[in-house]
C-alpha cells in the first residue's frame, strides 16, 4: 500500500512500486502526463478527484488509499479496495490522526537517456550497428519513459505533421519525438519509418484502409504513401517535446 504524508508522495511510491514512468502511468489511466507530474511535484495542490480516481484504478489501489493512505483500511477494518468512496473515507478520516509517523520514502523517479540522432543515422540504430564514427557521437536527451528496445530521438524537418488549426495532435517542425523500435507498430501509431527508395527516415502516422496500409502525414496537404513490402519501421513514437 503507498505511504507517504501527502498526495504526492503516495502517487510517487505507487509509481515506484508498479516500476512504471508517468508516461506509462498516462497511458494506463487516461491522465494527462503534464498533470500527473505536477501532482507528483506538488505543484498541485488540489488535485480532481476525477483524476485521482482514473490513476487510483490504474495503479490498482483504492482512492481512499491514494488521498489519506493505508492507515485508512485500519478504519474500515479490512484493506480498502479500488472504487471506495471519498465519502466513506471523510467518515473515518480522523482514524488517520495519530497513525505511525514512520513512512516508507518514496523512490526518486528515474530517468533514461537516449541519443538524438538525424534521419541518416536512424535505420543504422534500429539495427543496432554504430550509425556515427568514434568521438562525433549525438547529444542525449532524458526522459522518464524506459524504452522496451532501442529508442532514439528524431528531430521533426518540415511541416507534414502540423496538423490543421484545431486538429491533434500536430507536431511541428523543431519538435523532437522519442520512438521505442521494441514496440508493435500497428495501425493508428505514430512511426518513423525507412522506404526503399530513401536514405532517410520518414516520421508519419500508420494507417490501414481496405487491407491496405498506408503511411499519412496529419498535414492534409501531403499525399498517402502506400506500403506494399517499400518499408520498414523503425520504431513508434512515445514522447514529443519542443525547446524553447
Amino acid at each position: 500500500m503507498p505511504e507517504g504524508k501527502t498526495v504526492a508522495d503516495r502517487l510517487a511510491q505507487a509509481l515506484a512500486d508498479r516500476g512504471w514512468s508517468e508516461n506509462e502511468l498516462s497511458r494506463q489511466s487516461g491522465v494527462p502526463q503534464p498533470t500527473i507530474h505536477r501532482i507528483i511535484t506538488g505543484e498541485s495542490k488540489s488535485p480532481r478527484t476525477a483524476n485521482l480516481e482514473k490513476l487510483a484504478n490504474a495503479l490498482g489501489i483504492s482512492i481512499v488509499q491514494l488521498t489519506y493512505g493505508s492507515a485508512i483500511g485500519q478504519a474500515y477494518g479490512s484493506s480498502p479496495k479500488p472504487g471506495d468512496s471519498l465519502e466513506a473515507a471523510g467518515q473515518v478520516g480522523d482514524a488517520v490522526k495519530g497513525h505511525s509517523n514512520v513512512q516508507k520514502a518514496p523512490q526518486p523517479i528515474r530517468y533514461h537517456r537516449y541519443p538524438v540522432i538525424s534521419r541518416v543515422q536512424a535505420g543504422a540504430w534500429t539495427e543496432c550497428v554504430t550509425p556515427y564514427e568514434p568521438g562525433a557521437e549525438p547529444h542525449e536527451e532524458a526522459s522518464d519513459y524506459r524504452a522496451q528496445g532501442k529508442a532514439f530521438w528524431l528531430e521533426v524537418k518540415g511541416d507534414s505533421m502540423t496538423a490543421p488549426p484545431g486538429s491533434t495532435p500536430s507536431i511541428p517542425e523543431g519538435t523532437l519525438v522519442l520512438f521505442d523500435s521494441g514496440i508493435d507498430a500497428v495501425p493508428g501509431k505514430l512511426v518513423a519509418a525507412l522506404l526503399s527508395d530513401s536514405n532517410e527516415a520518414t516520421f508519419k502516422k500508420l494507417i490501414e484502409d481496405g487491407g491496405q496500409r498506408f503511411l499519412k502525414a496529419l498535414n492534409p496537404a501531403y499525399p498517402l504513401i502506400p506500403i506494399n513490402g517499400n518499408c520498414r519501421i523503425l520504431g513508434v513514437a512515445v514522447e514529443a517535446k519542443t525547446r524553447l
